[in-house]
């Protein structure tokens, strides 16, 4: 099984240093895919939050790890 964990940042600034921080904390072997994620109803880029989505087919990295990282850019992992 493949466990996928998804962080959740403010802005494409963040969840690209967060790709980069990821892979270099935990030894990932590839950045870790950016994905825009507009808010209901809204057009506007400014209100978009970026997904940073965690391959871990290995099940070694620890939701609790992940969390703080993502609190250092002001986001948060998503629950499963």
């Amino acid at each position: 099984m493949n466990e996928r964990h998804v962080l959740v940042l403010p802005d494409r600034d963040a969840a690209e240093e967060v790709a980069r921080e990821v892979v270099d904390r935990f030894g990932l072997p590839e950045e870790p895919q950016l994905v825009r994620d507009a808010l209901a109803g809204e057009d506007d880029a400014e209100d978009a939050q970026w997904l940073v989505v965690v391959e871990d087919p290995q099940e070694r990295l620890e939701a609790a790890s992940l969390d703080e990282l993502a609190a250092e850019y002001e986001g948060w992992l998503e629950a499963p």
